[in-house]
């Protein structure tokens, strides 16, 4: 049988509450007590009971991490990376519950069932969700996507940015028919990269072709039969910017079906940086995006939120850096 509160004040002697109060470190009790109290308690293996404390405070000990969907747009390494940047940062007393906002009824969403909530936002879609989780007084943090309403901190990768330092580099090694494949439509990510594609274009006083520009959803499967339909073109393009590593994956898988190669007859770069992607063949060059430290960041905020301290709306945009592999090479006109 578990030792209790009850057990550790017998041991101390001192009262339960003094007990209670040492444990979560109230200045009401004097360094050495607490030292004694928290002593006692590790030799005999204390384990909150968390159920019971959360009827007593009215919290519930859970934190809510709501991604738009989990069924389409939202990668195996994107996930990961969210929930391990999250995890690593809230405090051990609370359970990290993971779902879809569109497998969400807004009704489940009250302080009875979340102390405080992460948005991983995709699109203005969610903006009912957010609106939601602000009129019942949780405390919520938004990443991955700016919102205009509401004292909400929010915290993303600059992706525009990231994407027209891609362009760029591809303009550096001679490229100018450069492709892009899309990400799903709507998603905040995929406007953003799709902008930094057109800025680039824009910076060279050059235009995109429109047969260049190929509508994905960040599947594999899109990026595959996006890079079919560019194969077929009269006039094909010796780059192709993919807006995720999946995409660019199955846009490698559908050139070396038609017996080309990358970077040979294609350069690929793509936007991601996962481990995947570092281990394809051939590795891919690749915009790498902070997903992990933007994650970790918004749960710091999220956290102090929740205890109760006071902070102002904060919109932080977090750097990208290009990786330079073996899928792009220096185009030499004939």
């Amino acid at each position: 049988m578990s030792i209790t509160i009850k057990d550790i004040a017998k041991l101390a002697n001192v009262s339960h509450a003094t007990v209670s109060r040492a444990l979560n470190d109230s200045p009401l009790i004097n360094d050495e007590t607490k030292k004694r109290i928290k002593e006692i308690a590790e030799e005999h293996n204390y384990t909150p009971n968390y159920n019971a404390k959360s009827l007593k405070l009215a919290k519930s000990y859970n934190i809510g991490l709501f991604f738009s969907t989990l069924n389409i747009g939202t990668s195996a390494h994107f996930f990961h990376e969210v929930v391990k940047g999250i995890s690593g940062q809230i405090d051990s007393e609370y359970n990290l519950v993971v779902k879809g906002i569109d497998e969400c009824p807004i009704n489940q969403i009250s302080k009875k069932n979340f102390d405080g909530i992460i948005v991983m936002s995709q699109s203005k879609a969610d903006d009912d969700f957010i609106q939601a989780v602000i009129d019942q007084e949780i405390p919520v943090v938004v990443l991955n996507r700016a919102i205009d309403f509401g004292d909400i901190s929010c915290y993303l990768s600059d992706d525009r940015i990231g994407v027209e330092m891609a362009i760029n580099a591809l303009f550096a090694k001679g490229h100018q028919h450069i492709a892009i494949i899309k990400g799903r439509e709507k998603f905040a990510m995929a406007t953003e990269r799709l902008e930094g594609y057109y800025q680039s274009f824009r910076s060279h006083q050059m235009k995109p072709e429109d047969c260049y520009m190929i509508q994905g959803d960040f599947s594999a499967n899109s990026g595959y039969d996006g890079m079919k339909t560019l194969l077929d073109l009269k006039e094909k393009p010796t780059a192709i910017f993919c807006s995720n590593d999946d995409m660019a994956l199955g846009a490698i898988k559908a050139i070396y079906e038609a017996g080309m190669k990358v970077p040979e007859h294609f350069s690929i770069i793509s936007f991601e940086d996962s481990k995947i992607g570092e281990y394809s063949f051939p590795p891919l060059t690749a915009i790498q995006r902070p997903v992990e430290e933007v994650s970790k960041i918004g749960a710091n905020r999220l956290m102090v939120l929740v205890k109760g301290e006071e902070v102002g709306k904060e919109i932080k945009y977090i750097r990208t850096k290009l990786i330079d592999r073996g899928s792009v090479k220096q185009y030499n006109r004939i």
